[in-house]
C-alpha cells in the first residue's frame, strides 16, 4: 500500500522498494529479519486483522528486537475504536495514515 501511494505525484518522499518479490521458502524469518537489519524505520499498517496476524505480528517483533525504528499507521482511522493493538506496538505512537505522519516519521529516523 506505501509503495503503490508513494507513486503517487503527491507523495512528500522517494521510496526504496525492498518487499520481497517471490515467495519466500521455510527460511522466510531468517530473510525477513535480515531486511528489516537494514532498515532505519518500519511503518506497520493496523487495522482489525493485524492483531492476528502472525507475519505481521513477527516483523514488528524483529524491528523491536533489531532496534529499528517502529511506528504503526491506521489503515482506516475511523475504525481505530475497533482495532486491538498487538502488544508489538506497545509504547510506540500509531497514527492516522497520512503523508505528513508518514513524512514526520521518515524525517525523524
Amino acid at each position: 500500500m506505501l509503495r503503490g501511494q508513494a507513486r503517487n505525484e503527491n507523495s512528500p518522499f522517494e521510496f526504496v522498494d525492498m518487499s520481497v518479490k517471490e515467495p519466500w521458502d521455510n527460511d522466510w524469518k531468517e530473510k525477513c529479519r535480515t531486511k528489516i537489519k537494514g532498515c532505519d524505520g518500519m511503518i506497520a499498517l493496523v487495522s482489525r486483522k493485524t492483531n492476528s496476524a502472525s507475519g505481521a505480528r513477527f516483523e514488528m517483533r524483529c524491528a523491536n528486537e533489531e532496534g529499528v525504528r517502529l511506528r504503526g499507521m491506521y489503515i482506516d482511522y475511523d475504525d481505530k475504536d475497533n482495532v486491538t493493538i498487538p502488544s508489538e506496538l506497545e509504547g510506540k505512537r500509531v497514527m492516522r495514515w497520512t503523508w505528513d505522519n508518514i513524512k514526520s516519521f521518515i524525517d525523524s529516523l
